[in-house]
């Protein structure tokens, strides 16, 4: 009895948070659900008809669609992978003590403190091909001999918008990693140094596997958020030049709102949110693996 009314107790606390989840969030998702099976356009009062699958036939053997997925797929992968190697070398190193740490910590945090559009407008301003302080820098180290728009070759833009969001994104693994490397015992490394062990060995056999469960955790969090990055797409680049940074959100933003096709527009949409409802998964299994670990 005593559970059963703890559960009933617990229900009735979660009932007003479930119940605004459930409005705000499930019925714009049953509605783009719907919407994803008909024609729907957002011009004039044009009337709407039932097409079943045919949008999410047509998002599969769409070349557009496809090449926006796997540009996804590289932002993802590349971003979050220089922030976890960036970011466990910095946990790394301000976990060693010396003068000055405290200040260092709280400068290291204050890009992921900004605003993704702050951000997003600041490194616009950087790769400016005019004044530029990127251009100036690589100038001055003699690493280019003219002025360059980074943003406007396809051929590099790309890593450029990725540097920008390393640059913002890099300190949450950092302050993940470092809370994890806080809770090692130094016994460990004591007894490490006096068996021989040298950094080297000490990181992978004592470090790194303390670590992993929470890197992993931020890994899976980095992973969900950079597949369907936007906001930093959208302000520094617009999608282009040669939709070279047209990722799938952008696809799915301009499908919508540019071209009108609402119908179309929510399927793709769909698709994005099964892509993260599968990393979400993952991400699940992780935490529940570590609860019984």
């Amino acid at each position: 009895m005593g559970w059963r009314s703890r559960d009933r107790q617990a229900w009735v606390l979660l009932f007003p948070m479930l119940a605004i989840m459930v409005t705000v969030t499930g019925y714009p998702l049953l509605s783009t659900i719907r919407l994803s099976f008909t024609d729907a356009s957002l011009v004039g009062n044009a009337p709407m008809s039932w097409v079943g699958l045919e949008n999410y036939l047509y998002a599969f053997t769409d070349p557009d669609f496809r090449d926006a997925f796997f540009r996804s797929l590289y932002f993802a992968f590349v971003s979050v992978g220089v922030e976890v190697v960036l970011g466990v070398l910095v946990a790394l190193l301000l976990n060693q003590e010396f003068y000055g740490r405290f200040f260092v910590r709280a400068l290291v945090v204050l890009p992921w403190a900004l605003p993704t559009i702050v951000n997003a407008m600041m490194w616009r301003l950087i790769f400016n091909p005019e004044f530029g302080s990127w251009n100036a820098l690589l100038s001055q180290l003699h690493l280019i001999d003219a002025y360059r728009s980074w943003l406007g070759d396809p051929a590099t833009v790309m890593n450029m918008v990725i540097l920008a969001d390393v640059w913002k994104n890099y300190p949450l693994v950092t302050l993940i990693v470092l809370a994890a490397l806080q809770i090692i015992p130094p016994e460990l490394y004591q007894a490490a140094a006096i068996d021989g062990a040298g950094p080297w060995r000490q990181f992978w056999k004592i470090t790194f596997p303390e670590i992993l469960g929470p890197l992993s955790v931020a890994i899976m969090l980095r992973m969900i958020d950079a597949f369907k990055v936007f906001d930093i797409i959208y302000v520094m680049t617009r999608g282009g030049p040669a939709d070279a940074t047209k990722t799938v959100s952008f696809y799915v933003y301009q499908e919508s709102f540019s071209y009108l096709r609402a119908g179309s527009g929510a399927a793709y949409a769909v698709l994005v949110g099964l892509v993260c409802g599968i990393l979400i998964g993952l991400y699940l299994m992780i935490l529940r693996r570590q609860e019984h670990s």
